[in-house]
């Protein structure tokens, strides 16, 4: 007989960029837009911004890769209305395991690490 812990599989957390673009807004939307999505989704998000794009960044929790994948487009359009966000489409999806995040370390190219939480810089 097999425990019931043994048929839930543990759950991994992932890290996700999400790149989004659209018809131009202004900065200051998108800006406001941008912080509340940060404020409704439930791990830590931070993202770059311009007029027609955005890159958001935040932690998913999912069994495995593809899952967390399926996952990764969910926010943007299930807070598109509440966080009055651009009707943007997705263009980019990157899902890494926090192994391969904590392996890229918390600085590149001089930028912050996708958990620099809160953060939102312009392009």
């Amino acid at each position: 007989m097999v425990a019931d812990s043994q048929l839930v599989e543990a759950a991994h957390i992932w890290h996700v960029t999400l790149t989004v673009t659209g018809a131009p807004v202004g900065e200051p939307e998108i800006r406001a837009a941008l912080e509340r999505l940060s404020h409704e989704h439930p791990f830590p998000l931070s993202g770059r911004f311009a007029v027609d794009r955005a890159e958001v960044r935040y932690r998913e929790e999912a069994v495995d890769m593809p899952t967390a994948l399926g996952l990764a487009v969910q926010p943007w359009a299930e807070h598109r209305e509440s966080a009055r966000l651009p009707p943007w489409e997705p263009v980019g999806i990157e899902v890494i395991s926090q192994d391969t995040f904590h392996r890229r370390g918390r600085l590149h190219n001089e930028q912050p690490g996708p958990l620099a939480a809160g953060r939102l810089l312009p392009f």
